[in-house]
């Protein structure tokens, strides 16, 4: 049995929340001159999703800790290559397997060298590889450059959703290795190319071992929660829970104790250095946010329940289709389901925490709507029937 080390910092509940709230982007000055990219290599890794409600994941994100960054400001953030003084032209990020799919700064691309390897060695798959369809792609690839699974040949045999072609099986498969990249997104759509060609090469030929991958990732975790648990850490790259424990120790982060955590937990250390002071923000969470992304975390730091329910059959949900957490004053204050119809914003239905949060409510969705180019708010239900008055005024009151 490992035995821990005697935590020297002993942190309020509040204190954690606080510093968690920091190291994520939504308490203190953001800083815009770093915008998108600088959220992305602060966060380490920003999840993507196919569901588009107000805007798709990969773009609220940024929106929720920079405000109201163009949509096409926050594309071109991600895949629009560096050619300044780099020959050829280099993406500054790349997509692959961490939390889910997620965009990562190319920087990280050694540290995930342990999953390419295990993906290897992968004993079995869901989707057979059709004999000869693997060596196609990437002699294809070689030949036209970047392309998409279409481009390629076809992503699917059928129209159901899974039912991958030949082609869209090398190609992912290819990804996994990471012998091929995803270098941007065009219509929802992967983009394909050679990793050869797409990632830098000193960091193309840097093979870490499995610790050194492991400790970096752990590291990297710790510094984007600012203080987590053994599960918290293990969460954010979905690392095993064994394998953050052979390399935490030496990871750089450091044994704290919460009040009222039930369990050990590590800090950033420069997260403890100063105080978290600043302004908070107050703004609509994707349910998708690294923020929220782990639910009992949720539910420790902000005695908030958290769950999308967009998977959930229709008659069984509580909140709505995409409810979208609202934060203020560090706080999770309420929830959101929003819609779009023409240039009103829909919300389908709120949930308030109290009279309290109604100004924070309706300042988010004001927010919201401008940010994607919509001129009216409508409210369409209140969970709390006496609190849809003053939200309807207050709503009033800030678009007149």
């Amino acid at each position: 049995m490992t035995t821990l080390p005697r935590p020297a910092v002993t942190l309020t509940a509040d204190d954690a929340r606080r510093i968690t709230l920091r190291a994520q982007g939504f308490l203190g000055t953001p800083d815009r001159r770093a915008g998108v990219r600088g959220v992305l290599r602060h966060l380490g890794a920003v999840q993507l999703d196919t569901i588009s409600v107000l805007a798709r994941s990969h773009e609220l994100v940024p929106y929720a800790r920079l405000g109201a960054v163009g949509r096409k400001t926050v594309e071109a953030a991600y895949w629009n290559p560096a050619s300044v003084g780099v020959s050829p032209a280099r993406p500054h990020a790349f997509e692959y397997w961490s939390h889910a799919a997620c965009i990562l700064p190319v920087e990280e691309w050694p540290h995930f060298a342990f999953r390419r390897r295990a993906y290897r060695n992968r004993p079995h798959w869901n989707h057979q590889l059709p004999d000869g369809a693997y060596d196609q792609v990437v002699k294809q690839l070689r030949a036209e450059g970047p392309l998409t699974a279409t481009e390629l040949g076809g992503a699917k045999k059928t129209n159901d959703w899974w039912d991958w072609s030949g082609t869209k099986v090398a190609v992912e498969r290819a990804l996994m290795y990471g012998e091929v990249v995803c270098v941007e997104r065009r219509g929802w759509k992967r983009v394909y190319d050679l990793a050869e060609r797409a990632i830098p090469d000193a960091l193309l030929h840097d093979e870490l071992d499995d610790t050194e991958c492991l400790r970096r990732l752990v590291r990297l975790a710790g510094e984007s929660l600012g203080v987590g648990t053994r599960a918290d850490i293990a969460d954010y790259h979905r690392l095993k829970g064994e394998q953050v424990d052979t390399v935490i120790a030496d990871s750089g982060l450091v044994p704290v104790e919460v009040e009222g955590w039930s369990r050990p937990a590590w800090a950033d250390p420069a997260a403890l250095a100063a105080p978290p002071r600043g302004r908070h923000r107050t703004t609509l969470l994707s349910p998708f946010d690294s923020l929220i992304w782990e639910r009992a975390r949720t539910e420790r730091i902000f005695g908030f329940t958290h769950r999308l329910e967009a998977y959930v059959p229709k008659p069984k949900r509580v909140y709505g289709y995409f409810a979208m957490p609202v934060l203020a004053g560090g706080r999770l204050v309420g929830r959101v389901d929003p819609a779009r119809e023409g240039r009103t914003l829909v919300a389908k239905q709120v949930t308030l925490d109290g009279p309290k949060a109604v100004p924070a409510v309706a300042q988010a969705l004001i927010e919201a709507a401008a940010w994607v180019d919509c001129t009216d708010v409508r409210v369409e239900r209140v969970d709390a029937p006496e609190l849809r008055k003053p939200l309807a005024g207050e709503l009033a009151r800030v678009l007149a």
